[in-house]
Formats: structure tokens, sequence, C-alpha cells
């Protein structure tokens, strides 16, 4: 009964995924940020999560912080060299990039639509994101602040855009209509499955079918 349980809560994620709406960490330095980062995600049924290192080394996540997020987020490490093209490819596949970054023509990140296939870029904390990668952006949003530091925690920053995009995204409905497809679902649910079976078993919480 509990593992059937689990399917059929796994069946609802997925058909509320939304793959059209990704994020890409540019130069990661927190593993910590990023595991703040993949559970936000997670909650705004963000599917695909990218991000950049500059020593090109994969970034462990902290389970005590994911809360378990890293099983229902695909997350891929870009190489820094590829990043550019990787960039390209989703403006050619369609997609609007906006980027959290301060300059003159940024706008609040309320003001921009999030229905449409999006990618959103975050940089870190140190640096924010580079100009390059900035500039590779369509629109460049900001949190509006009102005290006297004029920036927030990164992961805090990508939870309050994701967020709104939920927001917005929930008002248009996309969350009503499975965006996937079911062959590419039930690809997810087995992989979804496959992990969920390892971590469990190894706390001992697993029951058995049949």
């Amino acid at each position: 009964m509990l593992y059937e349980a689990r399917i059929r809560r796994i069946d609802m994620v997925l058909c509320k995924k939304q793959p059209d709406l990704q994020l890409f960490c540019d130069d990661v330095h927190s593993s910590q940020n990023l595991s703040a980062i993949t559970r936000s995600c997670d909650g705004a049924g963000v599917l695909y999560l990218y991000y950049a290192t500059k020593d090109n080394k994969a970034v462990r996540v902290h389970k005590s912080i994911t809360q378990g997020a890293h099983r229902w987020v695909e997350r891929e490490r870009i190489d820094t060299e590829k990043k550019f093209s990787f960039l390209k490819q989703k403006k050619d596949e369609g997609y609007q990039i906006f980027v959290t970054h301060l300059d003159e023509n940024a706008v609040s990140f309320r003001e921009v639509d999030y229905t449409r296939p999006t990618l959103i870029i975050v940089g870190n904390e140190k640096e924010g994101v580079s100009p390059q990668v900035a500039a590779m952006a369509d629109r460049s949003i900001v949190i509006p602040m009102q005290g006297m530091v004029q920036s927030l925690n990164v992961s805090v920053a990508t939870a309050l855009v994701l967020y709104e995009a939920q927001r917005q995204r929930e008002e248009a409905g996309l969350y009503d209509t499975p965006q996937l497809l079911l062959e590419q679902r039930e690809r997810l649910k087995a992989s979804w499955l496959y992990r969920d079976t390892i971590v469990r078993r190894s706390k001992g919480t697993i029951v058995q079918p049949g």
C-alpha cells in the first residue's frame, strides 16, 4: 500500500513538472546554496537545473538541506568552456533568457512573463553573473530592495523569482495540464523510483510490493 501510494505521488508530481521553466547557476561556489536552490526548484515544479563551476568539478548536494529534493530535480553540470554554446542552444530552442543582474536596463522580477519557455540565470554569491553571460540574456531582472543592502542571498533570490514564475504559471493553468509527454513521464518515473528505492532501502523504510 505504501509503495502504491509512493507511485501515485510520483505520477502526480510529474504531471505538474514544468520542463520549459529552467534554471542555470553560473560559476557555482557554494554547495549549500546549490542545495537550497535545488529544493526551491522542486517546490516550484522545475525539472531541469543546470550549473557551471570554474574548476569544472561536480558540486555535491547536502541532503540535510535538500531534504530529498535532489532526487526529483534533474541536475546537469555544464562545462565552463561550453556554457556559452549551451545558452545559445537554449535561445535556438526558443527559450527567453532572464538573468538576475543589476544594470541600467534591469526591471523588477515581477514585470516579466514566465509563462513562455524560460531559462533563468543566477550568479554566485561573490561575483554574481559574469558580464559575458549577462550579455546573452534577453532581459536583466532584479528584486527591488528597500534597505541598505542591495542584494539577497542567491538561494533566497532564486526562490523569490521561481515562485513568481510559479504564480504566473498557476494563473495560466500550466500546472493543470501535464507538460511532459506520457513517454517522458514514464521514463522519469522509472529513474525516480530507482533512486527512491535505493535511498529508502538504505534507511530500512522501504516496503516491497506484494
